[in-house]
């Protein structure tokens, strides 16, 4: 019983370490966004919201640039 008890403490062991790994990991990684502007040096960072804003537009204004590009139409299809 002892035994397993020691085994069950170092599994816990393990589990705590590759986690608190994970968590480190995730908080130093930063997403690359294609197409994102970087802050100037002096301008103070924004707020989740008003990034999720220009993020939005971004999007927004790729999709109607997208939406006025004419689509090739195969020669089969127009008859």
């Amino acid at each position: 019983m002892a035994l397993g008890m020691v085994a069950l403490l170092v599994a816990l062991a393990l589990v705590a370490v590759l986690a608190k790994k994970q968590l480190g990991a995730a908080r130093v990684a930063a997403p690359v966004v294609p197409g994102a502007q970087a802050p100037a040096p002096d301008a103070s960072t924004p707020d989740v919201r008003t990034q999720s804003r220009q993020m939005q537009e971004q999007v927004r204004q790729q999709m109607e640039s997208l939406m006025q590009q004419p689509r090739d139409i195969p020669d089969d299809a127009a008859k």
